[in-house]
Parts: structure tokens; C-alpha cells; sequence
């Protein structure tokens, strides 16, 4: 083949070298023009990254309307494992990515919000992808948790608002410190927002978001840290080589050096120069130390910290965000949560500064996470955050947790003082409606007496009933100042059986009477079972003591009645005619024939048939408590008028204050506390017949429960048993659990609404703290001060608590309402009330009782013979 066939020809040459250096030149040419024109190339660049911006923040925006919202509830037992919140961890980072594929990455996150506005301690919060929400209502927390559907929170503006934006600092590459468990890591965050105050808009929120981050940008990291690691080692090789170099430079020109030189041999002077200097070499970089935290890609989360605080009074929103930052700082280690931004003197540019607080509230409101490039965690790190608080953490007690107590306002209770974690004291209550019964129990002095007249005396001023029973009589004298009122002397009712100074006076009560509506046959098991409480006795070892009772009670009410049907209350039967009726033979004729029509057959017949055949001395059983009780002047004069004045049903209805003051603990002194206590019990139960809207709660206070339950314990474990439903409500204090009967015991610890406790033994402590699971422990209650207590309460169906209150002091707590001055006024009022009458006329009256119900047995025999013949063949006569 010809060699010129196969030989580019020149003209080709020429046109592909001109076509070359026509390109470069154009190329020169467009970007001369370009750099002419330069703003319209930033205008495109501009424009096309705005489109893109605006495309991302609207998808971003629509995925973030469709973000749930779950709220978790931890019981008081609530105590998880490092697994459980591990799991839950993972569990929060899978939810992160249940959204469409279109969603950016932004949105695609989930929230942990740490909540607190003066409502609640610390509300813990889930908001995340509704397509999560069936893997995030799944916890592995188990029943210790509840976990509810919440709903969208609308906050009102606050006047003073701070906003600030954690980061990780320190090594990038170092986990946060292991916190442990115990206590809660959340404890810092719950006090940092422990005296939050609703009432001045005080707010704070932690809003933790964590996001699963994409492989390209963990490697994109990796690949900084590494380059990082080299150029730092690097930068330490060389300057380590200087430093050699350095040093071997100072050891040759060293005069000790020198003369080595001269006193060597000439054959290694010649051969010798300036040392060799070997310079170090770069290490080679282990990745495993250089990515720390990151090497590993599983569980590896990006995170990101913001903190809101708000407030209505100037100073408490800053405050509270540096008691957040200072709860933070337990976080941190080598790593550490800090503030992002910079300080400027008194000035600090940062979420509340342009130009990122448009960022800081865009994600605040949409919920989106934008995390920093240095918010990597594992979330082993996170195990404090991942979990509601847990029975480790003490929460604060909060003015939604316990109201403050209003003087006269007649929904609350008060409780004790409460010192919160600010120093401010406050009185604190409990609603009325859900404190049904109530146990008090520490040594004597310790309080718990005061404790009981401050709440009674406020619930009295509030226009509610009560009685007040006190066998020692000390608390009359100390709760009358602060009762001295004009408004309340109408009210008030003292049944002191003490029969101090030299002319006592005495109220009066028929435990048969009926002239205040009672029904014979609850009046006679009231009697008799009082008796039979006292007495200790049953079916099985004093039978015959209960029917001749019995028996008795049920003709002397019948008695009662039929005077109560005359218009002669005043003549009605008492306690101490049960004697004449078993031992005098002309009584109890006059007695049973003027009753007979109102005695069942079965009745009649036991006292034609039966009572006969009975000797004289099997009625000794029965006369000897009455014969005791009649020995006493004050006993027999206050149960031996027929019309006595004391009703407890009225007082109940009407909101009556009545005091009662027994004589004191002997064995005649218990017999006529259980018939009071049992005649309580009998009133409280006959409210049947009120619909149950209509009945007015009434509060009966037993001072000295031991005493009380000596000679009526179980009327006392029926109190505590029964009377919620009559809106009856039992308070009762003592110093020893363990000295009350067991029924009594159960019943008051199983229904009690709030259980308080002043210092005392331990072994005395023990059965309360036992049912706080020993927290605090029996020896910390112990050690406590004087007039401290640990309550546990009922608010809102939820127990609080034990919290530790101080005893209400009266001096202190009323003393602008005390009149010690009317002190007087108010006894002589209260006496009025009761119609108390001179000790000796009261006997003197007593002692004709019986002749006035003889003569109207007489007359009543009389008028019923004059209206009504005889049946033939019915027997009247009664042996």
C-alpha cells in the first residue's frame, strides 16, 4: 500500500488544531464573560438553591402534620432495667424511619419532650411518625407504664421566653459518661424545674429528638476523623523530629561533648562528624481509636438538644435555663452537652439571636431535627433520657399535686405545711370529697393531736359538721380561741362529762330515747350491741346476759314509744330502769300490760314463759355495768333524763360542732364511750333514709384511739368499714398501731384515705412505714424533729407521696382568727347549745324518773283500758 495513502493529511491536521484552539478559546472566552457576569451566575446557583430549599421545607412541613403524640405515665414501682431501655432506644430510633420515601431527612425523627409547667413534676412525651405510633404505644416497660394517645399542647405567650441549643463538645469521638440508674439520671432535670410556679407562667421544656442518620454521611464523617487523626499525628511526628533534632543540637554543642571529642583517638575524631539523626516516624492509626463511638455503626444516632424556658416574671426564665444547663452537665465526660454559641461580654449569640433563631423556632414548632455534625451518641449514652422517671426519682410535691389550703374554703382539708425546694412555706390540703378516713398515729407530744384540731377548726370555720371526741378534755381549751366566733356560736355543742369547778354543768342523753325520729328497733341493737362491745360479750359466753338485755331494751323502747306517741317525750324510760323492770315485780306488770299490743308474740311469749323461770341472781350479769354507771353522779345525770338533748343524727344534719369530753378510761367511762361510739354508728347508718346527694358530710375526730377502741372495737373497725357511704367520715389518731384491736387495725390501713405519721420508736414506726414500702425507712421517720410528719394522701384518686409536712401550729397558722378574749362567751354558748343544767338537778331529776314513767305507764294502762276491750281469750297478764 502507498505510504502517503495511510499519512494524515494536512489539511485534517490543520482543521483539528484550529477546532482545538477554537474550543479553549471559547472556553476563556465564557469564562471572561462569566466573571463579567458573575452575579447572574449567583443569582441561578441562588435560585435553583431556593427552589430546592423551598421544595424540602414544604414536603418537610406536610410530613410534619401527620406527627403523633404519646404520653407515659410511670407508677410509683416503676424500675427498668438497662435491657428494657435499650430496647426502648432502638424502638425509637426504627420509628424515626416509618415515613414515605419522599419525606426529608429533617422530618424524619422522633422527639422526646421533658415537660414542665407548675401542673405536673416532669410530663414525658413521645412525638413522632404516625406510621410509629403502633411500635411506640408497645413499650417494653411493661404495666409499669401507661402509655395514652395526647393530644396537640397550645402554650399562651409568655412575657419573658429563653431558648438555647445543646451540642456535644469536648472529644468528638468519646461517649457521655455512664450515668448509673440510681438514683434517676433524670433527677437534675426534676429539680432544675422542681419550683416552677404555674401562677407566674413559669415553663420549661427538653425536647430531645433522635434521628437515624444515612450511611453516606456516617462514612463522610468517618472520613473527617480519620483525615483528622492523620494530620494530627502527623503534625505530632514533625514535631517531634524538631524536638529530637533540637535536643541533639544542644548535646554536640555541649562542652561535655566536646571534650569526649578531644580525649578520643584521632581514628574516630577523623571518622567522625555531627551524629545521625534518626527522625520519628508517623504511627500508624488504629481506627478503632480514632473513630471512638463511631466506628461501630450499629445503634449509632444523631441527636439533637433544645431547651425552651418561659416565664411571666423577669429573671426565673434565665434562671431556669441555667439550672437546666447545670442538671446537663452530669451528662458529661470527655463529651459533654453544651451551649451552642458564643458569648460577647454580657451578651451571648445564640437560639435567641439572629440569625438562628428562625431555625431554633421552625423546628421547634414543626418538630423537625436538624442536628449539628457533632451530635452523634450511641444510644447506650441516652439510657437516662429513654425512659419516664423511675421509683429512684424524687419527684417535687407541686401546688397541682397538693392544693393550697383557703382559710374557709369548704372543698379542702388542710394537711401540714409544705416547704418546697425554693424555701417557700405553704399550708397544703387535700380535697374533702376524697378524704374519706383518716389515721394519725406518733408518740404523745409529737403533734399529731394539733394536727387534727387545725384541720378541724378549719373545717368547722368552712361551715362543716363535725364531732370532736377526746377523752383527756385538752383539746377543748385549746381549740376555742380560734372557735370564739359570733358566726359559729350557734354551732357549737360541749358534752363535757368532767364535771370540773364548783358547779358543774352536764348536758343529757337517752341512749333509748326516741323523741328524735329513732327507730325502736335500731335504738335496741345499738344498746345492746354497745353493752356486748364493752363487755366482750357473744353469743357463745354470755347468752343469757344478751336476751335478758335485750329483752329489757326491747320494752323500755316500746315504753318510748308509746310515751313519745302521747306528747310526753319527758317521760320516756332510761338506761337505769332496766334494774326495775327485771327486779320490780309491780314495774314490769304496769310496764309489759301497757306495751303489750306494740310486742311481737314472740316477745310476749318469752316474758310470760321464760322470764319466770329465771333466778334473782342470773340478773347480775346485766345490773352490775348499769350499777357502775349509776354510782357516778356525772353518768347517771347525763343518761338518766328521758328527753335527753344529745341527737348525733341532728348534729349530723344540721353541721353542728360537737365537743365530747368522757370522763376518762375506767371501766364505767369505756361502757359509755361504746354506747356513744355505737350510737354514732347507729345515726350515721339510719341517713339511708336521705338520697344520697342530700346527705351533709360530717367528720367525726377520735383523739386517743386506744382508748376508743378499748371499749368499742369493732363499732370502731365498722366506722371505718361503713360510714363513706353515708358521707360519714372517720378521723382518728393514736400512738401505737400495734396496741390497736386487729379488726380495727385492717380496716383503718385498708380504707384510709391519708395515713400520717410523727417520730416515734421504730418498732412503733415499722407497720406504717410497711406500707410505704419502708420509704422513707422506720429509722429516718424516727429521727425526725418534733411536730414533722410523713402523710401519704389521696388527690385526684392518685396517692401522694409520703411527703414530709410540718405540723400545723395553731398560734401560728390562726392566729388572725384566734379571740381568746370570747373564749369564755363561746363555753357558755356551747353549754347553752347542749342545754347543760346543773349537776344536782340533773340527779335530783334522774332520781324521779322512774316515778314519772310508773304514773304514765298508769295513765297510758288507763286511757287504752277505757278505748278498747279485752279479746277473749287473750292472756295480759305478765309474770
Amino acid at each position: 500500500m502507498d505510504a502517503t495513502a495511510t499519512a494524515p493529511h494536512p489539511t485534517s491536521q490543520a482543521l483539528g488544531v484550529a477546532d482545538a484552539i477554537g474550543l479553549v478559546v471559547g472556553l476563556v472566552r465564557a469564562v471572561d464573560w462569566l466573571y463579567g457576569h458573575w452575579y447572574l451566575l449567583a443569582l441561578a446557583i441562588g435560585a435553583a438553591w431556593a427552589g430546592g430549599e423551598w421544595a424540602v421545607r414544604h414536603l418537610a412541613a406536610q410530613a410534619s402534620a401527620q406527627r403523633m403524640a404519646l404520653e407515659l405515665v410511670a407508677s410509683r414501682h416503676f424500675d427498668p432495667g438497662l435491657e428494657e431501655i435499650f430496647r426502648r432506644g432502638v424502638q425509637l430510633a426504627r420509628a424515626s424511619t416509618s415515613m414515605p420515601w419522599w419525606v426529608p431527612r429533617r422530618a424524619k425523627c422522633v422527639q422526646i419532650r421533658l415537660r414542665a409547667d407548675g401542673t405536673r413534676a416532669l410530663r414525658y412525651r413521645i412525638e413522632g411518625p404516625a406510621g410509629g405510633e403502633r411500635l411506640l404505644s408497645v413499650t417494653p416497660f411493661g404495666p409499669d407504664v401507661t402509655v395514652t394517645r395526647a393530644g396537640r399542647i397550645s402554650d399562651a405567650p409568655r412575657t419573658h421566653t429563653v431558648r438555647a441549643e445543646f451540642i456535644l463538645r469536648g472529644k468528638p469521638t468519646a461517649p457521655l459518661r455512664d450515668v448509673p440508674l440510681t438514683p434517676d439520671p433524670l433527677q437534675p432535670l426534676v429539680d432544675a424545674v422542681a419550683d416552677l410556679r404555674a401562677e407566674l407562667g413559669d415553663l420549661a421544656e427538653i425536647r430531645l429528638a433522635v434521628q437515624r442518620a444515612p450511611k453516606w454521611l456516617l462514612r463522610a464523617r468517618r472520613v473527617q476523623l480519620m483525615a483528622a487523626a492523620r494530620r494530627r499525628e502527623q503534625r505530632e511526628a514533625r514535631r517531634a523530629a524538631s524536638w529530637v533534632r533540637q535536643d541533639a543540637g544542644r548535646i554536640e554543642d555541649s562542652l561535655t561533648w566536646q571534650l569526649q571529642q578531644l580525649l578520643s583517638d584521632n581514628k574516630s575524631r577523623t571518622g567522625g562528624g555531627r551524629r545521625l539523626v534518626m527522625p520519628p516516624v508517623p504511627r500508624r492509626i488504629d481506627a478503632g481509636e480514632a473513630l471512638g463511638k463511631l466506628a461501630e455503626d450499629d445503634h449509632l444516632v444523631r441527636v439533637q438538644l433544645l431547651v425552651m424556658c418561659a416565664s411571666n416574671t423577669e429573671g426565673r426564665a434565665e434562671a431556669r435555663l441555667a439550672q437546666i444547663q447545670a442538671g446537663l452537665d452530669v451528662f458529661g465526660g470527655r463529651s459533654r452537652w453544651a451551649m451552642r454559641g458564643w458569648r460577647a461580654g454580657p451578651w451571648r449569640l445564640g437560639a435567641d439571636r439572629w440569625p438562628t433563631r428562625r431555625s431554633f423556632e421552625r423546628r421547634w414548632r414543626l418538630g423537625q431535627c436538624w442536628p449539628p455534625r457533632a451530635n452523634w451518641t450511641r444510644l447506650e449514652e441516652l439510657t437516662g433520657l429513654l425512659k419516664p422517671p423511675t421509683m429512684h426519682c424524687r419527684l417535687p410535691v407541686l401546688a397541682a399535686d397538693l392544693p393550697t389550703f383557703t382559710f374557709g374554703d369548704p372543698t379542702l382539708l388542710l394537711q401540714g405545711i409544705h416547704h418546697g425546694p425554693d424555701g417557700r412555706r405553704r399550708p397544703v390540703a387535700t380535697y374533702a370529697a376524697e378524704t374519706l378516713f383518716e389515721v394519725g398515729v406518733g408518740k404523745a407530744g409529737g403533734g399529731k393531736t394539733e394536727r387534727a384540731l387545725a384541720q378541724a377548726i378549719g373545717w368547722a370555720h368552712a361551715g362543716g359538721g363535725l364531732v370532736f371526741v377526746d377523752p383527756h378534755r385538752d383539746s377543748w381549751p385549746r381549740a376555742a380561741p380560734f372557735l370564739a366566733h359570733e358566726a359559729l356560736m350557734d354551732r357549737i355543742a360541749l358534752i363535757d362529762l368532767n364535771a370540773l369547778g364548783p358547779r358543774p354543768r352536764v348536758s343529757s342523753w337517752n341512749p333509748l330515747g326516741l323523741h328524735y325520729g329513732q327507730q325502736p328497733h335500731e335504738v335496741v341493737e345499738a344498746t345492746a350491741d354497745a353493752f356486748a362491745s364493752a363487755l366482750t360479750w357473744d353469743d357463745a359466753s354470755a347468752p343469757r346476759a344478751l336476751t335478758l338485755l335485750t329483752a329489757a331494751l326491747t320494752v323500755l323502747a316500746a315504753v318510748n314509744e308509746a310515751a313519745c306517741r302521747a306528747g310526753r317525750p319527758a317521760d320516756q324510760a332510761t338506761l337505769f330502769h332496766i334494774r326495775a323492770l327485771l327486779t320490780d315485780h309491780a314495774f314490769r306488770h304496769a310496764a309489759l300490760t301497757a306495751v303489750a299490743h306494740r310486742l311481737d308474740p314472740e316477745t310476749r311469749a318469752w316474758w310470760q314463759t321464760v322470764f319466770p323461770t329465771l333466778a334473782p341472781d342470773a340478773f347480775a350479769v346485766v345490773l352490775n355495768p348499769l350499777a357502775r354507771l349509776a354510782a357516778s353522779p356525772v353518768t347517771r345525770a347525763f343518761l338518766g333524763q328521758g328527753d335527753g338533748v344529745y341527737d348525733i343524727r341532728t348534729a349530723m344534719d344540721t353541721r353542728m360542732i360537737v365537743w365530747i369530753c368522757p370522763g376518762g378510761n375506767g371501766p364505767t367511762d369505756r361502757l359509755l364511750t361504746s354506747l356513744l361510739a355505737r350510737d354514732l354508728l347507729r345515726a350515721a347508718r339510719s341517713r339511708k333514709d336521705t338520697p344520697e346527694g342530700e346527705r351533709v358530710p360530717f367528720r367525726p375526730y377520735f383523739d386517743e384511739l386506744i382508748t376508743l377502741t378499748g371499749a368499742a372495737p369493732e363499732t370502731i373497725a365498722a366506722m371505718f368499714e361503713d360510714l363513706r357511704k353515708y358521707r360519714c367520715h372517720v378521723h382518728g389518731m393514736t400512738q401505737l398501731l400495734s396496741r390497736l384491736p386487729a379488726p380495727v387495725r385492717q380496716s383503718l390501713l385498708q380504707n384510709a384515705s391519708t395515713l400520717a405519721t410523727t417520730a416515734g420508736s421504730v418498732s412503733a414506726i415499722a407497720p406504717v412505714t410497711a406500707e410505704w414500702d419502708d420509704d422513707p425507712s422506720p429509722q429516718r421517720v424516727a429521727t425526725m424533729e418534733r411536730f414533722q410528719h410523713y402523710v401519704s394522701l389521696t388527690v385526684h384518686g392518685q396517692r401522694i407521696g409520703p411527703v414530709r409536712l410540718a405540723g400545723p401550729h395553731l398560734d401560728d397558722l390562726y392566729a388572725d382568727h384566734a379571740r381568746p378574749q370570747q373564749a369564755t362567751a363561746l363555753e357558755r354558748a356551747a353549754h347553752a347549745n347542749a342545754q347543760a343544767l346543773p349537776l344536782d338537778q340533773l340527779n335530783e331529776r334522774a332520781t324521779q324518773q322512774l316515778a314519772r314513767v310508773t304514773a304514765f305507764l298508769t295513765a297510758h294502762t288507763s286511757a287504752r283500758a277505757g278505748t278498747t276491750r279485752p279479746t277473749a281469750g287473750r292472756d295480759t297478764e305478765f309474770g
